[in-house]
């Protein structure tokens, strides 16, 4: 069996490896129940410990009050674009959306088919989203401000979060949850697809303010109603529960090996820095991103020439360093740092870089 390789895909991503050879070890023999976790019942107590320990770990980890429930949905980041509008737009209220990129376009999208009053005070459209809108004039009467914290196709980050003043911010955070450390002060809600940095597709973490729970009117699909969810601990219905299990494997190596996330943190900004620090003194490799607007998740860069890249990409892959293609909207190269991916990972990717750029 060949070893495994160098993981740079932006999602699904590459997972901690203590998590895949725990979940390995127990595949066939759950907590001694003598079924899977893909066969227990979502009703038992076995299932019922998982779900309340990731909600817990979560908590814990964000330093979240009571205020906030944390909740487990399905249909990913995308079904919150529409299911965000339509719980907390009902009564003709306006939102504001800053456009970042794909995600957030799309998030716009959803909310204009529903022909809800939103606006867009800012957008970094004008320079093909390679940087992050500052000075925005939001609207003091907003219900919410819609923003994408990191932005995996043009390797965007939001350094800070924006002053939006007494209105509550809805964040994306699909591509950078649990990165590091969030300032809770003022957001309504977090939603993140998990199988970009926390765990496998299938799984939508929800953490929300309980008070926009009453803003959620009775008349709108039952399974679109996030009360549904906040009702019934995520269990409604049947949960995606192997997600679930590896969130909450994910949660237990963030807050036990990792040490919670300060130190993440620290790791993840040493891993971009490395690797930019590389690119902006090689007089070869060109970040997209402005400098100030960065991801550290989702590094994105050019080489002198598309043949140049088709070369790199290729002969990265030789050498067992995968997923370093752009996505397919925008070309180019992207390195993916997820917390999952170690130092070591991007020095051999840096070492490789360093070779390919002296034999080009």
């Amino acid at each position: 069996m060949k070893d495994r390789i160098h993981n740079f895909n932006a999602g699904p991503a590459a997972l901690p490896l203590p998590v895949l050879e725990e979940i390995k070890d127990s595949f066939l023999n759950f907590n001694h129940s003598g079924m899977s976790i893909t066969e227990i019942s979502h009703r038992s107590k076995w299932f019922e410990d998982v779900l309340n320990d990731a909600v817990e770990r979560t908590r814990r980890l964000l330093k979240l009050n009571d205020q906030y429930q944390v909740l487990f949905l399905q249909g990913g980041a995308s079904l919150q674009f529409c299911m965000i509008p339509l719980n907390f737009l009902s009564d003709g209220r306006s939102a504001d959306y800053v456009n970042t990129g794909t995600w957030s376009t799309n998030a716009i999208k959803e909310a204009r088919i529903q022909n809800k009053p939103i606006k867009v005070p800012a957008s970094s459209e004008d320079r093909n989203f390679c940087y992050i809108p500052q000075n925005i004039p939001f609207n003091k009467d907003a219900a919410y401000v819609h923003i994408t914290s990191n932005n995996t196709i043009k390797g965007t980050q939001w350094a800070s979060l924006p002053n939006t003043g007494k209105v509550p911010m809805v964040i994306d955070m699909s591509s950078d949850i649990m990165s590091g450390p969030v300032d809770m002060d003022n957001i309504g809600m977090i939603y993140a697809g998990a199988q970009k940095n926390i765990g496998p597709a299938g799984a939508c973490m929800v953490i929300i303010r309980k008070d926009l729970l009453d803003l959620v009117p009775d008349n709108i699909p039952t399974m679109l109603k996030y009360k549904t969810f906040a009702e019934k601990n995520s269990m409604y219905n049947t949960p995606p529960c192997f997600a679930i299990y590896t969130i909450q494997l994910v949660l237990k190596w963030l807050e036990e090996t990792i040490g919670g996330l300060e130190k993440m943190d620290a790791r993840n900004r040493k891993k971009a820095g490395t690797l930019y620090q590389f690119m902006d003194n090689s007089g070869f490799y060109k970040a997209t991103a402005d400098k100030g607007s960065r991801s550290l998740m989702n590094v994105t860069f050019r080489l002198p020439s598309e043949d140049l890249e088709k070369a790199f990409i290729a002969e990265a892959a030789q050498n067992d360093l995968g997923g370093l293609k752009g996505h397919r909207s925008v070309g180019g190269c992207r390195a993916s740092l997820y917390n999952a991916t170690g130092i070591d990972v991007v020095n051999d990717l840096v070492s490789f870089m360093k070779d390919f750029q002296n034999r080009s």
